[in-house]
């Protein structure tokens, strides 16, 4: 969501950043494959191959604004999601992510809350294509 807002740079560190979050409980579930794709087709970046780890230093130098940084933390909430399960690996990771970014434990919350709520109505939408 809002990906065509991101420079090409940080549009990459984005790929990456999902790279970590799907990594990071150790498991690969094909929804999250699946959103891979998507946020790569979303952001025109569907060329792109093997995805390495990013470290998190200096993250905050890549999406320099409030505005960038929120993306990617809702886009990233929405990949935790997307398995069914929001492990706690990938909390904590994403509880990293945001302070680096200077985003309060309260708005992490905020933001996590309307993912989910974003997500059910997403699922209700689909099961009316049935």
């Amino acid at each position: 969501m809002w990906l065509s807002s991101l420079s090409n740079v940080q549009r990459n560190a984005l790929l990456r950043l999902a790279h970590n979050v799907i990594v990071s409980d150790g498991l690969l579930d094909p929804n999250e494959e699946d959103m891979l794709f998507e946020l790569k087709r979303e952001m025109g970046l569907s060329d792109v191959g093997e995805l390495e780890y990013l470290e998190l230093e200096g993250i905050q130098n890549i999406f320099e604004n409030r505005r960038s940084r929120v993306i990617v933390i809702v886009n990233l909430l929405k990949l935790s999601y997307v398995d069914g399960a929001f492990e706690v690996e990938e909390e904590c990771l994403l509880k990293e992510i945001a302070r680096t970014f200077e985003i309060s434990d309260q708005h992490f919350l905020l933001l996590d809350n309307w993912v989910r709520r974003h997500t059910a109505l997403e699922d209700e939408v689909i099961a009316l294509f049935d």
